[in-house]
């Protein structure tokens, strides 16, 4: 595999740096015979099953995705599918930043959690996994109007604002999804998880953008349904990929409201089923309402409610003046003038200065590495604003190079400085630099004095856009927060390779339908070393069906099974799905 995944696919070609640090390499090797076992259960009850309830393409889009019921997905096989429709696929360690997952759609890159759940979670894992992402997600891909809706989400939801809360969320649950799905976890670490976790939630304060376009997202990319509310479908990957929820979902105490923009009140939590789904009519409503929640969002709103949620960030983030001039960094503090509208921003450590998301020449976060700050405003006196002055209107306010200038904004913050250099843009002015400068808030406050240096001065009346992360993110090097959590890498013992050795031997004799006379012996060992396992045995249960090979063998190991189903109740409804699905064969997919 090449490095970054597969780079023939031109949208995983196209990522950036800062998106390309997630990437992990598949490894294909690394899955065992139980994880293939597992992707082979849960993609026949899927296709049984989903056929019936899931959005009409689901079934065709398994196959345009390069995805079989017989083999966990190979990336390389996936990117070639994917890219015939636009998109394409890379996989990473579990969940990243939510801000980076929507990037990835933006990009039309699907993200995919290298790992698989373990048997004991087969039905539904927390965690981000292979099935999750690559059945749930990748066939509705092929809808023309979902993954134009998925890929506008992903660039609405890159832009939104966080606040430190949603990091420390973040934290708490790729933690939990970690610790559920190693394989040696201690269940007091996994209660001292769930607790964690549940006090963090219940602590978040007034939600974020981010946390109400997560809401947003929940109900609709991954617990979606749409049609009516008497006869929904399923589209939603967690619940496609969910062979417990698939099922349960569609009762009638799950209840189901009509997808509108209230449901950003509606919040959720990843370790439940959820009490409630909603339906739309179509995926151009789930445009309408992400716009009408974008209409709200600070990257269009701009102004001081935006600036403060750059502050409550506490990473770094964009703020754009209305001529266009762009500041990233970290946002720490504001003025406001006595209309409590703003007049001056500022941040501290590592900024830069851009415009049209292009950083400008000479004003990267290293030139700007003690922070940035600049008034907000017009001059006092003075009708028309700084930034819709030529060269010539400005020199008749006295404004040019090489002169020594005094000017007063109405806010009262007055700049006193040599001007140096006047950058336009577009025909607009952007930025007036300054030597020998002293900047001052009108109660005597210093704000910048002339032993710091230059001074470059940022121009606009008003801030029309604030937003997540850098304006120029390439320029900016940004490199996203990553966890220092990563998922658990499974060291088998001597008799888990036994029982991978039994899975991998039942495969191979139903592939290549010859050495039924191993299957008794295999049962055995069974039996009598692995009484904790039920999924090759029922392997084994539909080879003799359909081969009509050893039917007291057949009768065995079906009457082992259905005991197993009613002495132990959690594997009740998956050994008598897996039966089901026995007599009840699903036609193959891709052969």
């Amino acid at each position: 595999m090449s490095d970054f995944n597969d780079f023939n696919n031109p949208q995983v070609a196209n990522l950036p740096k800062h998106l390309r640090q997630f990437i992990v390499e598949q490894h294909y090797e690394k899955y065992t015979p139980i994880d293939q076992a597992v992707w082979r259960y849960v993609m026949r009850q899927n296709y049984s099953y989903l056929k019936h309830v899931a959005f009409y393409p689901y079934i065709k889009g398994l196959q345009r995705a390069g995805l079989s019921i017989e083999h966990i997905p190979d990336l390389q096989t996936m990117n070639d599918n994917l890219g015939k429709i636009g998109w394409g696929a890379v996989t990473v360690d579990g969940f990243i930043p939510p801000a980076a997952f929507m990037e990835y759609q933006a990009y039309r890159v699907l993200v995919i959690a290298a790992d698989i759940r373990q048997i004991n979670h087969i039905e539904y894992t927390p965690a981000p996994d292979i099935i999750h992402e690559s059945a749930g997600h990748a066939p509705i891909i092929a809808d023309a109007d979902y993954n134009n809706y998925l890929s506008y989400f992903g660039s609405i939801g890159a832009k939104a604002m966080f606040s430190a809360k949603d990091f420390e969320l973040y934290e708490a649950i790729r933690n939990l999804s970690i610790l559920k799905e190693a394989v040696d976890t201690a269940e007091g670490d996994i209660t001292r998880a769930e607790k964690h976790l549940q006090h963090i939630s219940e602590n978040m304060g007034e939600p974020s953008e981010m946390a109400l376009l997560s809401r947003l997202h929940w109900w609709t990319v991954e617990y979606g349904l749409i049609g009516t509310l008497e006869n929904p479908k399923i589209y939603g990957a967690g619940l496609l990929s969910s062979i417990g929820e698939s099922s349960t979902c569609m009762r009638d105490d799950v209840k189901k409201i009509r997808y509108n923009i209230d449901t950003i009140n509606y919040s959720y939590d990843i370790t439940k089923p959820q009490p409630q789904l909603f339906v739309t009519e179509t995926f151009q409503n789930l445009i309408d309402v992400l716009e009408s929640f974008a209409n709200t969002m600070a990257f269009r709103k701009g102004g001081v409610e935006s600036v403060v949620k750059a502050i409550a960030c506490k990473n770094p983030a964009t703020a754009e003046y209305s001529s266009g001039l762009q500041v990233t960094g970290v946002f720490t503090d504001m003025g406001l003038d006595e209309n409590d509208q703003l007049s001056f921003i500022k941040t501290t450590g590592p900024s830069a200065l851009a415009v049209d998301n292009k950083q400008l020449e000479n004003h990267s976060k290293f030139y700007h590495k003690d922070g940035f700050s600049s008034p907000v405003g017009k001059l006092k006196g003075q009708q028309n604003t700084l930034e819709d002055l030529n060269l010539s209107q400005l020199e008749e306010l006295g404004i040019t190079e090489n002169k020594h200038i005094g000017l007063t904004f109405e806010s009262g913050i007055h700049v006193n400085g040599l001007v140096k250099s006047i950058l336009q843009h577009k025909g607009k002015t952007v930025l007036i630099s300054f030597e020998d400068c002293t900047v001052k808030e009108s109660n005597g406050n210093i704000l910048f004095q002339p032993e710091w240096g230059m001074y470059d001065m940022a121009i606009g009346e008003t801030i029309v856009s604030v937003f997540n992360g850098a304006a120029d993110k390439e320029a900016y090097e940004e490199i996203t927060h990553i966890s220092d959590k990563q998922t658990h890498k499974a060291i088998y013992d001597d008799a888990t390779n036994e029982l991978h050795d039994i899975y991998k031997t039942v495969r191979l004799i139903r592939e290549n339908a010859t050495g039924y006379e191993k299957l008794p012996g295999l049962f055995e060992r069974l039996k009598s070393n692995h009484g904790h396992d039920w999924l090759s045995a029922m392997e084994i249960l539909e080879i003799l069906y359909h081969k009509q090979q050893y039917p007291d063998l057949e009768k065995e190991i079906r009457i082992y099974l259905e005991l197993k189903a009613s002495n132990e109740p959690e594997q009740s409804k998956l050994i008598h799905d897996g039966l089901h699905v026995i007599k009840n064969p699903v036609t193959q997919l891709i052969n």
